[in-house]
């Protein structure tokens, strides 16, 4: 009994060996190279046979030529035997099978000069078979504020050029192309795209990036601040349109653009200035938000440093100040500027190093000196002012150190021309908006401001 049962193991085992040498050796039963059946030969043997063969170069599409082409040998050359040997091995299976496979294999010889034409006749049959038909669209997931959501594929009628071009190479070897249909397949709503995608926004909606302002940290969630994110492509596409509301709120506590600052006088009074001045910074959401998009989009946090995503109005539209983190965001270098008092003084660091008396703009009409905070545009030496006096007749000064804190032209300088400097001059006999200064005080007042330096006026 054992030596039956050892028999009919030998016996198998010579079958399975015999059974696998010829299937490493044998194209399965429905493979074609370029269109000619090579079922059952052996690469040598299929080489041969296909070598040949030769192609019409006619293209037909669902039964109709698109494509007249002129017959063309396959150009094969003993150096294309390996190639056959390469799609042997592909084919390759333990057990024959009759799965149809075709192999597209280019002779070293092949007349490729058809070939553009080829496909341009194969893109326009695509293009002409598709008007009036639907597109498929893919399904994809979509983060909405903070909740993923599937959106469904739907199927259309329109070909797929790539999927048709595809076939077309597949198959331009043939002795006659024959291509079929090949619909646009969308991708579905269970497919591992679709969880792919998922997972990108699941790890998207988790991420938060810390936002370095001034001596603060903030951190902001893509949970509180992307309205909207899909994951396409290996791509990341973010509206973060909630930004702006969150911009507004970090402005409203860190900014000092447009605010009405507190201020402790020469004197020690604390006063609230009025919010008309131009000194300041704040957040620029339009700036910040691709910065929130691209950060959000890394795998990993982000300190973003909002000092590069800030803007200001008037001659610098970067902002000023924004490294003031003491005395209310003015900080310890400014200039102060008390029209009740007609005098002015210079700060550094928080000390006075001059002071003066000036006369500002007649209260009068329109030319009254702007109160709030500013800033010094830029410093010039030996400047000619011009403007118009009242009775609207022009007017042209030379001066010899100008500063102005407005574009509107209202600055520091010297008033030679000036007679009275009485501490009323200023409320019926001032000048056109500016801070008039003594010939003897201003070259020291303009060696005692840079340019940017906050003007304080009350």
């Amino acid at each position: 009994m054992w030596g039956s049962v050892a028999g009919v193991v030998v016996l198998l085992g010579l079958a399975t060996a015999g059974l696998n040498q010829h299937q490493a050796t044998h194209f399965n039963r429905n493979v074609t190279i370029n269109g000619v059946k090579v079922g059952g030969l052996t690469a040598k043997q299929a080489f041969n046979k296909v070598q040949q063969s030769s192609s019409s170069q006619d293209v037909y599409f669902d039964g109709q030529q698109i494509y007249a082409g002129h017959s063309v040998k396959v150009g094969l050359t003993n150096a294309d035997q390996s190639k056959f040997k390469q799609a042997l091995a592909k084919q390759k299976t333990l057990i024959p099978t009759s799965k149809a496979q075709n192999f597209a294999i280019q002779g070293t010889n092949f007349d490729t000069s058809q070939l553009a034409a080829m496909q341009d006749a194969v893109q326009q049959a695509v293009a002409t078979y598709n008007q009036g038909k639907s597109a498929s669209v893919d399904a994809h997931a979509e983060l909405v504020n903070g909740r993923i959501k599937v959106i469904k594929s739907v199927q259309g009628t329109a070909l797929d050029e790539q999927a048709m071009l595809k076939q077309f190479n597949n198959r331009r070897f043939n002795p006659t192309i024959k291509l079929t249909k090949q619909v646009q397949t969308p991708v579905k709503a269970d497919s591992q795209t679709i969880k792919t995608q998922k997972q990108h926004l699941e790890a998207l909606n988790k991420r938060h990036v810390v936002l370095k302002i001034q001596d603060h940290e903030v951190k902001l969630g893509a949970k509180d601040l992307v309205t909207k994110a899909t994951y396409l492509h290996g791509t990341y596409q973010i509206d973060t349109e909630k930004a702006q509301q969150a911009v507004a709120k970090l402005n409203h506590q860190y900014a000092t653009l447009g605010k009405a600052l507190k201020f402790k006088t020469h004197s020690g009074q604390e006063i609230t200035l009025n919010n008309q001045g131009t000194y300041g910074w704040a957040l620029s959401a339009h700036k910040l938000k691709p910065a929130l998009q691209a950060a959000f989009a890394k795998d990993s946090s982000k300190v973003i440093n909002a000092k590069d995503y800030i803007y200001g109005i008037g001659y610098n539209e970067n902002g000023t100040g924004y490294n003031n983190t003491t005395n209310n965001g003015i900080g310890n270098t400014y200039v102060e500027v008390s029209k009740a008092a007609q005098h002015v003084w210079w700060y550094r660091d928080g000390k006075v190093v001059f002071e003066a008396d000036v006369v500002t703009g007649t209260e009068q009409g329109d030319n009254a000196t702007p109160t709030g905070v500013y800033y010094t545009l830029y410093k010039q030496r030996g400047a000619t002012l011009r403007g118009l006096n009242d009775d609207g007749s022009k007017y042209s000064s030379p001066v010899a150190y100008w500063v102005p804190f407005t574009q509107q032209g209202h600055g520091f300088h010297d008033a030679s021309w000036r007679g009275d400097w009485s501490k009323t001059a200023y409320l019926a006999g001032g000048s056109h908006g500016c801070v008039n200064m003594k010939v003897g005080d201003a070259g020291t007042a303009f060696a005692s401001m840079d340019e940017g330096e906050p003007v304080v006026i009350y």
